[in-house]
């Protein structure tokens, strides 16, 4: 009996041990939460919309809307000049699934010089990795919807719903480098019955390479089709299937957390729109 009494302690100190590691492994870590600060330039032919990837540069499209407000649509609208800022709020609840919502601000030229710095609206989103490769033959696929509303909430105001789903095939196990494939639709709704904007879809595929130094350059070129706008019946901006080009340099920490970041894009509409964003995330909490 004293045999078999120490056989159990000594099995029972391991098995202490080991369930004190599983906890230990399973103690969950606080999610990152920081201020995704974008600073973007835009430029914006006349007679067009600024679209492209993502939803700032849409954001920026509303700001020369909104800059027509109480001025006359006779000729269509002008070319404008745009400089906006995006604020918004971001958790990375895990690895796998990013929430963020916050407010952007802009000034427009339309070529009577700088109006005034204002909120011009606010956005809510999910970022989610649906499936992760890691290591396996079926590529990453991440999911990312953005609601946004312009602000103020009156007549003319728009809602937009951005969605894009991305295909990330890495070619080495660190995921350093890879290829992208993936598909952007967007849709917005307009509080006038006078006014409509078709949505825009860009299909487009690219790769990304990073450094031992923790420097990543991505590049996605793309197709873009938009269906036009229309007020009161009469087209407001046309139609068209033009290439798009998005170029992004990032500089990561170990953690593959962005600690800065900036992106140049080119989108033709036929004529070329011109968009540069800075990236500065602000980190309250960092892991």
């Amino acid at each position: 009996m004293r045999a078999a009494a120490a056989g159990l302690l000594c099995l029972a100190v391991p098995a202490g041990g080991a369930f004190a590691a599983d906890d230990e492994e399973e103690k969950p870590t606080v999610p990152n939460i920081y201020l995704d600060l974008r600073t973007i330039y835009a430029t914006i032919p006349a007679g067009t919309l600024a679209l492209g990837f993502g939803n700032t540069s849409l954001s920026a499209a509303f700001q020369a809307l909104a800059a027509q407000r109480g001025t006359s649509l006779r000729n269509g609208l002008p070319a404008a000049k745009s400089i906006a800022i995006d604020l918004p709020l971001t958790v990375d609840v895990s690895d796998r699934v990013s929430l963020y919502g916050g407010v952007s601000g802009a000034t427009t030229d339309i070529g009577g010089g700088w109006s005034s710095f204002d909120i011009t609206s606010w956005n809510i989103g999910v970022q989610a990795d649906l499936y992760q490769q890691n290591g396996g033959k079926i590529p990453t696929i991440t999911l990312q919807s953005t609601l946004t509303q312009s602000v103020p909430n009156e007549q003319g105001m728009t809602n937009s719903f951005n969605n894009i789903v991305e295909f990330d095939y890495a070619v080495d196990k660190d995921e350093t480098r890879g290829w992208l494939a993936g598909l952007q639709y967007t849709t917005v709704t307009i509080a006038s019955p006078f006014a409509t904007i078709r949505p825009n879809t860009i299909l487009y595929a690219g790769g990304y390479y990073q450094w031992p130094s923790n420097w990543k350059f991505t590049g996605r070129l793309g197709m873009q089709s938009f269906g036009g706008a229309l007020l009161a019946g009469r087209t407001l901006a046309e139609s068209f299937t033009q290439p798009v080009l998005r170029l992004d340099l990032d500089r990561m920490d170990d953690n593959d957390n962005r600690l800065f970041g900036i992106t140049a894009q080119i989108a033709w509409m036929p004529k070329p729109s011109y968009q540069v964003t800075l990236r500065t995330p602000l980190y309250a909490v960092r892991n």
